[in-house]
């Protein structure tokens, strides 16, 4: 299984794939936050449809405030390539091949998700990094006081959010990876998948608002925020609904994979 993991984290090392991913993430990263420190008190609203104040950003969770707006970004991120290294796997007929290496499926299976689980931690820490960086050299010019952010009570919700972005990218990798599965093709488990969670998703949760809350993107998205772009529906409601829709996935695509043939 480690064999594995090592086998395709040198796939997801290779320049083409990682040094774009990583330079798209921490631009997107740097951005965000920019734009957060340059709307300070001018009427724009933030991700929770708040007024950015000095106020807000001067608290301990301004440290974390732009970080934050990366989790769907970054959850995107994640699916896309955990759906694409799973069905190219079929598409390029290199499954058989991996197989006869490892013929333990699970194994297989369970290697390659910690590799791109590590992957995707890269990515988190990528976005973590440019944030606190903009942010900091921002703080002076927008008027924030930046104490409170290395206080006990600033690191501790810094780490809060990165422990929530983290589990809501791994849960958006996981579903990536079981319709990669699932489908067998990279291009209908990308156009499927972004098609769900970034249009119909949204227009869905517009027309009739009671379906938010068992909506498997929006729910990933209230975890990855630590339950605040919501007040009607919990952080606790919203990690039960995804491990509900994740155990079902894994169950379905676990069973493909273990049971069909690889012909080629």
């Amino acid at each position: 299984m480690i064999k594995v993991a090592l086998a395709e984290l040198r796939k997801l090392r290779r320049p083409t794939l990682s040094i774009p991913t990583l330079a798209i993430i921490s631009g997107l990263s740097t951005f965000f936050t920019w734009w957060v420190f340059h709307s300070v008190d001018n009427g724009h609203n933030g991700q929770r449809g708040e007024s950015i104040s000095v106020a807000t950003l001067s608290s301990p969770r301004g440290l974390a405030y732009g970080f934050t707006i990366m989790s769907f970004f970054l959850g995107m991120a994640a699916y896309s390539i955990f759906a694409s290294q799973s069905a190219n796997e079929y598409t390029l007929g290199t499954l058989r091949n991996l197989l006869v290496r490892q013929p333990s499926r699970i194994k297989l299976l369970v290697g390659k998700f910690l590799a791109m689980s590590a992957f995707a931690i890269v990515m988190i820490s990528s976005a973590a990094l440019a944030s606190f960086i903009t942010g900091y050299l921002m703080a002076g010019s927008a008027g924030v006081n930046t104490d409170s952010w290395f206080t006990s009570a600033g690191l501790s919700q810094f780490g809060k959010s990165y422990i929530n972005i983290f589990i809501s990218v791994i849960a958006f990798g996981t579903i990536g990876m079981a319709i990669g599965i699932i489908l067998r093709s990279p291009i209908s488990s990308l156009a499927i998948g972004l098609l769900w969670f970034v249009i119909v998703e949204n227009i869905l949760g517009g027309l009739i608002i009671s379906t938010v809350k068992w909506l498997p993107g929006q729910n990933l998205m209230l975890v990855g925020d630590g339950g605040a772009l919501s007040s009607t529906i919990s952080y606790s409601h919203a990690l039960g609904i995804s491990a509900l829709y994740l155990l079902a996935l894994i169950a379905l695509s676990g069973s493909l994979f273990k049971r069909r043939d690889v012909a080629s």
